[in-house]
């Protein structure tokens, strides 16, 4: 079974890109981030074309995320994350699909930092970590996948010199993901490449991409049941080079059966 996570970055605009890539990969889970886009806007006629059942939950010009099955029953059980009723920013969803728990975010950017957006960023971070904390108990598998806009180690950004100050690699951002991390969650890709250069994020500028200057933030964190099961996981990085597409690279992880 295979898991995707993929900041889309408009799913109108970039709708022929992502039906491209779930003809092309057909992953069994597709979880997505930046919509961009009100809940009557969401093409969901294209979607099931496509052969898949979705979810979502959407917000105008921005934040935005779904969860797109193939062939498999969606049971939400959750959207937006809990602690904050006047937070009205559509960053999480929350499903079960085959017996395993998925949790689809998009953590805020947080720049400029310091600052109110700064501290929005820290103040979400908080209650993911309560709500995760939950989830990691449970006994079913649980994903937490989507864009964390968080780089954990150096290793993860190119030229981290350059990003010490940045809401993504400040100590404060890197603390709480090692924080969340500590509850006993596996970073999917680290476990099964802790050593290797992965990026999945190559912004539009100064030819980020053709050179690999890139960014690794979009993450998928599994609890024990989940870790148990992972057999590999990458990164659909040629998907960054196609024309009019997301500064984000899919990323994906397949799993046993039970």
């Amino acid at each position: 079974m295979r898991i995707a996570t993929y900041n889309v970055n408009g799913v109108n605009g970039r709708l022929p890109v992502l039906l491209r890539w779930l003809e092309e990969t057909k992953p069994d889970v597709a979880c997505l981030q930046e919509l961009k886009a009100p809940d009557e806007k969401f093409p969901l006629q294209a979607i099931q074309d496509a052969g898949y059942n979705a979810i979502w939950h959407g917000q105008k010009s921005w934040n935005g995320v779904a969860i797109l099955t193939r062939g498999l029953e969606i049971q939400e059980v959750g959207r937006a994350l809990p602690g904050d009723p006047e937070d009205l920013h559509s960053r999480y969803i929350e499903a079960v699909v085959n017996g395993i728990h998925i949790g689809c975010l998009y953590l805020p950017n947080g720049n400029p930092a310091p600052g109110p957006k700064f501290d929005y960023k820290l103040a979400w971070f908080e209650r993911l970590r309560q709500h995760a904390a939950g989830l990691y108990s449970l006994k079913q598998p649980v994903v937490l996948c989507g864009d964390y806009n968080v780089m954990p180690q150096e290793i993860d950004v190119y030229k981290p010199e350059r990003w010490v100050n940045d809401a993504l690699f400040r100590p404060e951002t890197r603390a709480a993901f090692q924080e969340l991390l500590e509850q006993g969650w596996t970073d999917a890709l680290r476990k099964l490449y802790p050593e290797e250069v992965i990026y999945t994020f190559w912004d539009y500028f100064r030819d980020a991409y053709g050179r690999n200057a890139g960014l690794r933030i979009d993450h998928f964190l599994l609890n024990q049941a989940m870790e148990k099961r992972l057999v590999t996981a990458g990164v659909d990085r040629h998907v960054r080079g196609w024309e009019k597409t997301s500064d984000h690279g899919p990323v994906w992880i397949e799993i046993t059966d039970k």
